[in-house]
């Protein structure tokens, strides 16, 4: 066990006893987790939980967090806001309040593995996947740069798809090196069974230039997008853009989690199309997930 002791400084704790940014206690934490973006989504996934099973509610700023039980499962759903840096306050605070004592801020002997599916939306970088599809995230390729921060960023990474990836798409030179990381084979196999499409996904660190898309301001490579769904290496292409999945996926593999992430496409890249009406299709995801997490 490490004798450390986490410092306040590292570590906050409210007065509460809950932790800095989700103000969440360490005994209302599950080991099964679905992370989604959006607040109100919250709402949504917990409309499923049993009746009268519901342990927490708690908002603090844009993360929202509901524990409760689903057929008996219990399960926390948590909103993380939009991006990776999101993500890292999460997936950090969900770890400590596992796997940190908060009465002596040291590492517990013994560990908390948790189950994170993050459900979300997605834009389609492939002709052949349809607006609507649900679309599993087996590897998760990280625009953002956030795992560059975290000790042994190589060895949890595909350096070979990597490296093929820089140069055929032209990476910016100047940007976070994108890493790729894998999801969790079991928890993708149990969630995407033979029902759902399978996927490399980008995480990018940004909605419009990040993802190719252009306003007023022009991007630095103008056919990024052509040459991202151009790519293949080892039978492997890139079929989708979010914006969260890597840090999920990257931080996980650290600190001994399964994680995985599965979005349902709203936009179609390709033909240049997009569902604004796909909340009735996200409640058949969220249904399914939890039937299956």
């Amino acid at each position: 066990m490490n004798e450390h002791i986490f410092p306040p400084s590292q570590l906050i704790i409210n007065d509460d006893g809950s932790v800095f940014h989700l103000h969440l206690q360490p005994q209302y934490l599950a080991d099964k987790v679905i992370l989604v973006g959006d607040q109100d989504r919250v709402n949504m996934v917990a409309s499923f939980f049993d009746e009268g099973s519901r342990e927490c509610d708690i908002q603090s700023r844009e993360f929202h967090t509901v524990t409760g039980r689903y057929n008996g499962k219990r399960i926390t759903c948590i909103s993380t806001g939009i991006g990776t840096d999101n993500c890292d306050i999460v997936m950090n605070e969900i770890d400590a309040l596992a796997n940190i004592d908060f009465q002596t801020r040291r590492e517990k002997a013994t560990k908390r593995s948790l189950e994170i599916v993050r459900i979300g939306t997605c834009g389609a970088m492939q002709e052949d996947i349809a607006l609507g599809t649900f679309l599993v995230s087996e590897k998760s390729i990280g625009f953002d740069g956030v795992l560059a921060f975290y000790h042994d960023r190589d060895q949890l990474s595909d350096l070979a798809f990597e490296q093929a990836l820089v140069e055929a798409i032209h990476y910016p030179a100047k940007a976070a090196v994108p890493y790729v990381v894998a999801a969790n084979k079991e928890l993708v196999e149990r969630i995407a069974r033979d029902d759902m499409a399978r996927g490399c996904t980008i995480a990018a660190n940004g909605f419009y230039g990040p993802q190719g898309r252009v306003l007023r301001v022009p991007i630095a490579v103008p056919d990024i997008n052509e040459r991202i769904s151009d790519f293949r290496f080892r039978g492997q292409r890139i079929t989708n853009y979010e914006m969260e999945g890597s840090c999920i996926a990257g931080l996980a593999l650290h600190m001994g989690h399964k994680a995985m992430t599965v979005c349902c496409v709203i936009a179609q890249r390709k033909a240049e199309a997009a569902n604004t009406d796909y909340k009735p299709r996200i409640r058949q995801l969220v249904q399914t997930v939890l039937e299956r997490i």
